[in-house]
């Protein structure tokens, strides 16, 4: 499975931790196991999926796209506050 990252995804886990990166690597790697994990959102952010754990007691989010059966690219990561906005904007 090739996973690749937005820079955005990118900048929001070099803020993090190491204990809050291996949270988002669990995550991240349970994305990588099964793509249909995430919930599939509709509307503006349609062909978006979004996957929620916990990280350090909050409730954080990932979003991702499947780009093919081989291919999933990791769009953000955050927590649930203002996280659709966020992303709504990034994609346009």
């Amino acid at each position: 499975m090739r996973l690749l990252v937005t820079p955005s995804f990118a900048r929001t886990v070099k803020k993090l931790h190491p204990r809050q990166k291996a949270d988002l690597d669990e995550a991240v790697q349970a994305i990588a196991s099964d793509p249909g994990i995430g919930e599939a959102k509709v509307g503006d952010l349609a062909g978006i999926q979004v996957y929620k754990f916990r990280l350090t007691n909050q409730l954080y989010l990932v979003a991702y796209r499947i780009l093919d059966e081989e291919t999933i690219k990791l769009l953000m990561v955050g927590p649930h506050e203002n996280f659709y906005r966020e992303l709504k904007r990034m994609e346009n």
